[in-house]
């Protein structure tokens, strides 16, 4: 299989969130927990968005929080799944309700600089190319607006990795970038000012049964080019559970998250993109103007 065997399938992905939308919010504890914190974060940002972009929204469980937070701002609830969507729309009261937009975080259906706040929580590991799409978050937000996300780093799920990498040679579990290459590429993309740090949650499972029924039902199904193809075999999955036994802890079975916290700044003086041209007479008008 030639390419990225991590690489991410965006329409078997979309697909997933489209199905599993009805449940989501049942198994979606982890997601609201650091959702919620990372709400809290704001609390300690002095800004007065006009507009905000609940980037990668789900079922709008932050999209109504944003609308209660900021009273007079316009909040856009944006998801690739329009299942997810149609529950987005509900949240909020009949006459504040977030506008709800279709759209991929890798190409955002948004002009230039109309945005001030962004928040994503859990979106940014389903996207291929993050620089890129670092760079298309820059390109929505205003002159001093600020991006405030979660993501998840490579610790996450490593006993479900581990376990099926005894069992198979397929990818299980997607591959995660580390908080320190995350910074990094915020950087690249010219954001400024950016803060990383990191923590660890852990959920617990009688059976390892639990833990694939919450993952189903988030949609985070393997959609990696190097995932097995068909239905995996009972063998190999009575394996994985055996290899999943060797982290029992006090009768409970652990699946650790490795959560990744970011924020950065768009610069007052927006950077222009790499390639853009500017007239020689524009520059000649600056010069004379100072």
């Amino acid at each position: 299989m030639s390419g990225d065997p991590f690489r991410i399938d965006k329409a078997r992905t979309r697909r997933a969130f489209e199905r599993c939308a009805d449940r989501y919010d049942e198994a979606a504890v982890l997601q609201r927990e650091i959702g919620d914190r990372m709400l809290e974060r704001l609390e300690l940002v002095r800004l007065v968005p006009r507009v905000v972009l609940d980037l990668g929204c789900g079922t709008g469980h932050a999209s109504a929080a944003l609308l209660r937070r900021y009273p007079k701002a316009r909040v856009i609830a944006l998801d690739f799944a329009h299942s997810m969507l149609l529950r987005a729309r509900r949240r909020g009261t009949w006459l504040r309700r977030p506008r709800c937009v279709c759209g991929d975080a890798e190409r955002l259906p948004l002009a230039d600089g109309v945005v001030d706040l962004i928040y994503s929580n859990a979106t940014l590991q389903w996207c291929n190319d993050l620089d890129a799409s670092f760079r298309e978050l820059l390109r929505v937000l205003a002159p001093g607006g600020l991006l405030m996300f979660t993501t998840f780093g490579p610790d996450t799920l490593k006993e479900l990795r581990a376990a099926w990498s005894r069992a198979d040679g397929h990818n299980h579990v997607g591959a995660f970038p580390d908080m320190h290459d995350v910074g990094d590429s915020l950087m690249r993309a010219r954001f400024a000012d950016p803060v990383m740090d990191v923590e660890w949650l852990t959920l617990t499972y009688p059976e390892v049964r639990g833990l694939m029924q919450d993952l189903k039902a988030l949609g985070a199904h393997n959609a990696t080019r190097g995932r097995g193809r068909g239905l995996t075999g009972k063998g190999h999955l009575a394996a994985m559970t055996r290899a999943y036994e060797a982290f029992r802890v006090d009768g409970r079975l652990p699946a650790t998250y490795e959560v990744v916290y970011g924020h950065a700044w768009v610069p007052e003086q927006k950077p222009l993109p790499d390639g853009v041209a500017v007239p020689l007479e524009m520059l000649r008008r600056a010069a004379q103007a100072r």
